[in-house]
C-alpha cells in the first residue's frame, strides 16, 4: 500500500489480490514505485479481492520481446469462478486443448491465424476480436502474421497453469508451453 501524496491510499498488486477493497493496477515504472512480492495463482492472497482495476495495456507493454516458452501470461485475476490474464504469443501453438474450462480471447494487439474444433476452421484474426471456445475444444495458431501477438483471456471456470493437453505429446509439456512473466 503507498500513498499518492494527496492523502489517497493505493494498493499495488501485480498478478494477485490484496487485502484492501480496490485494487489499482499498472506498470511500477511509470508510477515511480516498486511492487510488493507477487502472491502466486491459487494462493490465499490472490484470492482476496472483490474488485480490482488493472491497466491491461501497459501490463501488455510491459512483456519481454523474446521468452524460452510459447507464451508468457500475467494473472490479473484468479479465483475459483474465473481467471483473468493478459499473455504474449511467441511462436506459433500446436493444437491443444483446455480440460477444465472455456476460454474467451480478446486479441488486444498483432494478428496471426487461429482455428477451433479442426485446421479447416483455419481464419485471420486481430485487434478487437474476440475468440470462444468450450473446454476440450482443440485449438491452435498455426501463424504469427504480426507481433506483438497479445491477448486478454478469461477462463471460466479458473484455469490451472497445467491445463494443457497437445494433441500431439511432443509438441510439448504445461512448462514449455507457458510461464508467468517474472518482473
Amino acid at each position: 500500500m503507498t500513498g499518492d501524496g494527496n492523502g489517497t491510499r493505493r494498493d499495488f498488486v501485480y498478478g494477485a489480490a490484496a487485502t484492501a477493497g480496490v485494487l489499482t493496477v499498472g506498470a511500477p515504472a511509470s508510477l515511480g514505485e516498486t511492487p510488493p512480492a507477487i502472491s502466486p495463482p491459487g494462493s490465499k492472497e490472490s484470492l482476496m479481492a472483490t474488485t480490482a482495476r488493472f491497466n491491461v495495456m501497459e501490463i501488455a507493454a510491459s512483456f519481454p520481446e523474446t521468452a524460452d516458452t510459447l507464451l508468457l501470461d500475467h494473472y490479473l485475476t484468479n479465483t475459483p469462478q474465473a481467471s483473468a490474464r493478459v499473455f504474449r504469443v511467441y511462436k506459433p501453438t500446436p493444437p491443444h486443448y483446455h480440460a477444465t474450462c472455456d476460454e474467451y480471447l480478446y486479441v488486444l494487439s498483432g494478428r496471426g491465424t487461429f482455428w477451433m474444433g479442426d485446421a479447416s476452421t483455419e481464419a485471420e484474426f486481430g485487434p478487437g476480436q474476440l475468440l470462444y471456445f468450450t473446454k476440450g475444444t482443440i485449438h491452435a495458431l498455426p501463424k504469427m502474421i504480426e507481433s506483438p501477438l497479445i491477448f486478454l483471456s478469461v477462463d471460466t471456470p479458473r484455469r490451472d497453469p497445467k491445463d494443457i493437453i497437445f494433441v500431439n505429446a511432443a509438441d510439448g509439456t504445461p512448462e514449455t508451453f507457458v510461464k508467468p512473466k517474472d518482473y
